[in-house]
Formats: structure tokens, C-alpha cells, sequence
């Protein structure tokens, strides 16, 4: 299933876009797409049974803002330098376990909506990444196959990143990693059992229509059960958690000088095969 959020920001409904491309209404059926619905087998089986029923009532996407495709999200997890490719452009060694940091749950917005530079940015780059979304509590998993068990599905992430403030100002990655909007999310999530393999998915980025990324998630450092395993055995993981799993090359930190930063005026659009497409256009903060 393909589940969204629709609607003003902070007064999103619960939806679902069917295999036809219509948008339908969930309001009638559940609160909202949270880890509360996640973790429930039997509500997102009564999901299914209205769909395959042809109940559930369309809804107009015309104007209709899409929100971040889960709510009430309780942390960010990000791994970093998680391909290949990236941690060559960059110029750092292959990491010998995932690197984890955080990234604080309001910076999450929606797929299409506004991004800020942040005021006295000079580096804000960006980075294409595939969205682990969690549906079981996860603590010290032990096996791959009891990762991918705990996973509810899959989404877009767009891990917006100040590269002066995360690399140059001392101390932890934080301060270039958590500044307001930098977290865009969706279009949706896209349940597990419609993404067979998440290490065969195609990630694209394109600042101002020129393509900056054109990777595969099958050049992770750390697939994804591996990166769920390995996580669990330092935090637990909660139905609605996310899990941002690394960008592949092509970011602007790893381009000659003068770096194609980006500025107010820009326009990203991103998008991983099967799991939909976003569009940023940036404003200053």
C-alpha cells in the first residue's frame, strides 16, 4: 500500500493512493498514518479489506498539500556516509561500523514543501536517501531477517545538510543536520511487502533540472537489515521511528570549487524508484 498524508500542515487526514492513482480517503477508518496504525496488523488489514472492497471514498488531490506520509514521529536516526561512491567523493575512509547521528523529528515537512537556508549559510547541501520506516518496538535484533520484520516500509528522504555548520564549527554533526525544514519526507510510505528488495532501488536528485545524483541503494556500505540490527543494539526503536540510510554520490561537498551550494531561488527535486518524487523550492529563513 501506498498510505499519505494530506491536508494544512499540522491537520493532516490519513489517506491512501490506489493502484489506479486515485486518492482515498481514510479519515472513516483511522486517526491518522502514526506508529500506533503501523504497529497494528489488524487496522491496516481492515485497510486492505476496504480497498480490495472499492469503499473507500475518493478525494480531490487538486490543490491538496501532501505532509510528511507519517505523523507524531518520535526520532530520526541517520546513518552516514552509508555508499560507496560517497564516502570516495568525500574523501573518507569506509567506515568499519554504521555512523549514527540524530536528527530532531521537527525537522520533518512534507515532500513538496518549502526548505529554508539558514541564516549566515554558506554550505546547505543536499542528499537523496531511502526512509526506513519502523512498525515493531526494536531492541537488540539479533538476525537480518528479524530486521526486515520489524520494518512497516519504506519512503523518501531528503537529508538536507549545512556543511560549514556540521563539519567546520566544532563538536557533533548536529548543528548542520537539524536546522528547520531539513528533513523533507514522502510522498509516501510504501508498505514493506510492496518493496521486495530495498537494496535494488534507483535514487535520483536534480537541483535546478540538472541531474547531481543518479545512484543505487545497491552501493550501501550497510544494507538496510544491517542497519536496523545495528541500531537496535544502541537505542530501541518505536513503530513510526524513521531510519535515514545514507546518500549516494553527487552531493555538492564533493564537487570541484567553486561547490554548487545551494541558495534561496533553487528548486531540488529527488525521487527513489517505486517510493514517488519531491520538490523543494528553497527561501531564506
Amino acid at each position: 500500500m501506498k498510505l499519505l498524508r494530506v491536508g494544512p500542515t499540522g491537520a493532516e487526514r490519513p489517506a491512501l493512493l490506489d493502484q489506479d492513482g486515485t486518492l482515498r480517503d481514510l479519515s472513516a477508518l483511522v486517526d491518522d498514518i502514526d506508529g500506533g496504525l503501523l504497529a497494528d496488523a489488524a487496522a491496516l488489514d481492515r485497510i486492505r479489506a476496504a480497498l480490495a472492497a472499492g469503499v473507500l471514498p475518493a478525494l480531490d488531490a487538486t490543490g491538496l498539500r501532501v505532509g510528511p506520509p507519517v505523523g507524531r514521529i518520535g526520532k530520526v536516526v541517520c546513518i552516514g556516509l552509508n555508499y560507496h561512491g560517497h564516502a570516495a567523493e568525500t574523501g573518507a575512509a569506509t567506515p568499519a561500523e554504521p555512523v549514527v547521528f540524530l536528527k530532531a523529528a521537527d525537522t520533518v515537512v512534507g515532500p513538496d514543501d518549502t526548505v529554508l537556508v539558514p541564516r549566515r549559510s554558506t554550505k546547505t547541501d543536499w542528499e537523496v536517501e531511502l526512509a526506513i520506516v519502523i512498525g515493531r518496538t526494536a531492541r537488540y535484533l539479533e538476525t537480518d531477517e528479524q530486521a526486515l520484520a520489524h520494518v512497516a516500509g519504506y519512503a523518501v528522504a531528503h537529508d538536507v545538510s549545512e556543511r560549514e555548520f556540521q563539519i567546520e564549527r566544532g563538536g557533533t554533526w548536529d548543528k548542520g543536520k537539524n536546522c528547520e525544514t531539513f528533513n523533507p519526507l514522502g510522498p509516501w510510505l510504501v508498505t514493506a511487502d510492496e518493496v521486495p528488495d530495498p537494496q535494488a532501488l534507483s535514487l535520483k536528485l536534480w537541483v535546478n533540472g540538472e541531474l547531481k545524483q543518479d545512484g543505487n541503494t545497491s552501493d550501501q556500505i550497510f544494507p538496510v537489515a544491517e542497519v536496523v540490527r545495528y541500531v537496535s543494539q544502541f537505542m530501541t526503536l518505536h513503530p513510526g521511528d524513521i531510519i535515514n540510510t545514507g546518500t549516494p554520490a553527487g552531493v555538492a561537498m564533493g564537487q570541484p570549487e567553486p561547490k554548487p551550494y545551494l541558495r534561496a531561488g533553487d528548486v531540488v527535486e529527488l525521487e527513489i524508484e517505486g517510493l514517488g518524487r519531491q520538490r523543494q523550492e528553497l527561501k531564506d529563513a
